[in-house]
């Protein structure tokens, strides 16, 4: 990809309008419209202090160049320049290449546990504390909207958002998004006493939960809306009212619910943002289906022979079987050590994306 002159200028322009537009107190009365500029401030940040930092290069080596007849070492050091402008120019093409546009997106993520009984959903919720510590680690913040435990602590379905802190390029969708489809467990259940190894399945879905889902359009008479009281594990009631909310969209039939806050309206309010999300992403699946190649395709059953991951605990072993990755170390990556993992396939993409240009 070549940058060229305009398209940084108009990014300088861009910035300088944004940083403008932050020192107005006005537009801090709008919450909303503040995260909006100071997200996309954050976005444009790290272009513009390669470039801040690649313009002073290129001005310190043209300085040593002119010296250098004089003084041998002013030539050694545009020498020095020379390769620190090369670095600088291979980075800020980096920065400006095509990216996912939901990258800077706050998730919203489903985990259900499939094929595989007890111990597909012990396995879940094993995916689940997984995802946590990786997002606290990595200064996300989790909230659990929705939860459906078993007796021993299994997790049937849960829903949950990820959240970025403070605005920032990479969102959270930037991590995550790789995560939807299918993961196998290869073990020895702690409900099996013949000590054989089972295959068991937990699914993922993963959509970005973007600030602004107000050109989602939702009919009243498009939804059903049921309230009923909170649950905890295996199903026992933890509330003694009806504040739990779940909402049915009738014509897509997808399925929303909420019971985190003790407000029916509070859990209705939040449900429905998710809703929004959920038809969002359907929308645009639906009008890049002929591009579909070109995402991150998630796997919506949970049948055990379409997977994305294998966790194999005999070996301690983790495969990603979409880009042929392999590490032994199960352990730390239950434990959310998965920064070596998401690095190759954020690398996987780069390398498509690179390709697709080209």
């Amino acid at each position: 990809m070549n940058t060229t002159p305009s398209m940084v200028d108009d990014i300088l322009a861009e910035y300088q309008g944004l940083e403008a537009q932050l020192s107005d107190p006005e537009l801090h009365n709008d919450p909303a419209a503040a995260r909006r500029v100071g997200k996309r401030f954050s976005q444009l940040q790290p272009i513009i202090q390669v470039h801040t930092r690649l313009t002073q290069a290129e001005g310190d080596c043209a300085a040593a160049r002119e010296m250098a007849s004089e003084d041998a070492e002013f030539a050694a050091e545009a020498d020095r320049l020379d390769g620190e402008i090369a670095t600088l120019r291979e980075q800020l093409t980096d920065l400006l290449a095509p990216r996912d546009p939901h990258d800077s997106d706050d998730i919203v993520m489903e985990i259900k546990s499939g094929a595989g009984g007890e111990e597909a959903a012990l396995f879940a919720g094993e995916l689940a504390r997984m995802y946590q510590r990786f997002a606290e680690r990595h200064g996300f913040a989790t909230e659990i909207l929705d939860l459906n435990e078993t007796d021993l602590g299994g997790v049937k379905d849960m829903t949950m958002s990820i959240k970025s802190k403070n605005p920032s390029r990479d969102g959270a969708w930037s991590a995550f998004k790789f995560e939807g489809g299918v993961h196998r467990v290869q073990r020895v259940p702690v409900t099996e006493s013949q000590g054989r190894i089972q295959t068991s399945a937990a699914g993922v879905l993963v959509y970005p939960e973007p600030d602004e889902i107000e050109d989602v359009e939702i009919d009243d008479k498009d939804i059903r809306v049921d309230v009923y009281r909170s649950s905890g594990k295996g199903g026992q009631g933890v509330n003694t009212t009806d504040s739990a909310v779940r909402i049915t969209h009738l014509p897509t039939n997808i399925v929303v619910t909420c019971q985190k806050e003790r407000s029916q309206i509070q859990n209705r309010a939040r449900a429905m943002q998710v809703l929004a999300a959920r038809l969002q992403q359907l929308r645009e699946e639906e009008a890049e289906a002929e591009a579909a190649e070109g995402r991150a395709a998630q796997i919506r059953t949970l049948d055990r022979s379409e997977r994305i991951r294998t966790y194999n605990f005999p070996e301690s072993r983790v495969s990603d079987h979409r880009i042929g990755y392999k590490s032994n170390n199960l352990d730390a990556v239950l434990g959310g050590d998965l920064e070596a993992l998401f690095a190759a396939l954020q690398e996987a993409e780069r390398a498509r994306r690179l390709e697709a240009e080209s």
